[in-house]
């Protein structure tokens, strides 16, 4: 780490069993001169892409639905999201992540996609940056019916959805995937779909 707001850090390694979590004890320089002691725990999972995929002549979209477990453990119920396909980077570039993602999880083979958005996650845990696509899409992308990869046990239901019923799920709290309601909102802001 290189700041000068920040010293002696040293960084213990506590799982590497899936992705990577470490602890970092630190001095912090506080805005007004004084040195503290800050510790955080920061996970390492890599970057990510992330997509609403829409169609303007049917005026709908595809969103999918999964398990998220850490949702279950948390206030949500059947442990299902409602959410846009998203992946990885793994060793793609974030475009050519999210087209392979598109077709894994929902079949659709697309040929371009426009970046609206990239940002962080959740900055005080995650070293994650998400990058956030919109993509057109039309009946003949159709290449198969996507539920994403056997060999990562993906178990995906894709949701082909009027524009208009996303939108009343996400005004009545049925959509609270934040990767999702980024998109929606743009879709909405920007017009995508009238």
């Amino acid at each position: 780490m290189s700041n000068i707001r920040i010293k002696n850090s040293k960084k213990t390694l506590l799982s590497d069993n899936y992705y990577t979590l470490n602890k970092f004890n630190f001095d912090y320089q506080m805005s007004d001169g004084s040195w503290v002691q800050q510790m955080r725990e920061v996970y390492e999972r890599g970057h990510g892409a992330g997509i609403l995929l829409y169609n303007t002549t049917k005026k709908t979209v595809v969103l999918i639905k999964q398990f998220r477990l850490p949702t279950f453990l948390h206030d949500n119920k059947d442990g299902f999201l409602v959410e846009i396909p998203a992946g990885l980077l793994d060793l793609d570039n974030p475009e050519q992540c999210i087209i392979r993602e598109t077709e894994e999880e929902v079949g659709i083979r697309l040929k371009s996609v426009k970046k609206v958005y990239e940002g962080y996650s959740s900055p005080g845990v995650l070293t994650e940056k998400m990058h956030f696509f919109v993509g057109e899409y039309t009946d003949d992308m159709k290449v198969s019916e996507g539920g994403g990869l056997e060999s990562e046990t993906e178990d995906i239901e894709v949701l082909e959805i009027p524009f208009t019923e996303a939108v009343r799920m996400l005004n009545e709290g049925e959509i609270v995937d934040t990767r999702t309601i980024v998109l929606l909102q743009y879709a909405i802001i920007h017009k995508l779909i009238e």
